[in-house]
């Protein structure tokens, strides 16, 4: 599967995929992540991608311009390659679908990803109505940017993919998905926590050995 990620701070990110889960994948070559500069798409000396808002206001808003051209850019790579992609375009601001695990699934099903990351006071509505396919948001905050959404987005969805994970923990999650959540609680050792005055315990059905017992005790939390 392949994530295209059109920002204006190409390099933000790049750390995160060296280690953990997605490292792995990008290695195994399951999935590839690929980061473009915005301003690589400007048709000015000041590579400009924004400007102010009509009808006047605060900050700026990030122009239509060129997000359209990365997506023309885009389009016209994967033509060249040949590659017949199933892709899905997604705008991520505060004002789209709240992102879950269910959308998560969806888009795992499609073999190419591109998000957009929004800046400043928002993204030129024209965009919103006839490049994306759909807008998302991670949750009811601000942030500054896109950015940590996007890379929200792709591990969930990456997760998904087969392989990525291994197949006991795959399972595992699918299972607590379709129950309504995603984890039971977890304990390890040592069996009893010694915290100033107080000690936390395991709770003692988890120590009886009786894995049905404990099976019947983790699908009650959930």
């Amino acid at each position: 599967m392949r994530f295209d990620v059109i920002t204006i701070f190409p390099d933000i990110l790049t750390s995160y995929l060296k280690e953990g889960i997605l490292a792995r994948a990008i290695k195994k070559k399951l999935i590839e992540i690929n980061f473009h500069n915005l301003r690589d798409y400007t048709n000015d000396k000041h590579k400009t991608t924004d400007d102010r808002p009509f009808g006047g206001g605060p900050g700026m808003v990030m122009m239509a311009g060129p997000i359209y051209e990365a997506i023309v850019a885009l389009n016209e790579k994967c033509k060249m390659k040949n590659e017949k992609f199933g892709k899905r375009i997604i705008l991520l601001s505060p004002q789209g679908k709240k992102f879950d695990q269910n959308i998560a699934k969806r888009l795992s099903k499609y073999d190419q990803v591109i998000l957009i990351c929004g800046r400043y006071e928002g993204v030129d509505e024209r965009v919103k109505e006839n490049i994306v396919d759909e807008t998302i948001s991670i949750g009811d905050y601000v942030l500054s940017g896109g950015e940590l959404a996007a890379m929200v987005v792709i591990e969930t969805v990456a997760r998904l993919i087969p392989g990525v994970l291994g197949n006991k923990e795959s399972l595992k999650s699918e299972s607590h998905i379709k129950k309504g959540a995603l984890d039971f609680p977890q304990y390890t050792r040592p069996e009893k926590f010694r915290a100033g005055n107080k000690t936390w315990k395991v709770p003692e059905i988890l120590l009886s050995g009786n894995h049905k017992k404990i099976e019947e005790w983790r699908r009650a939390q959930l």
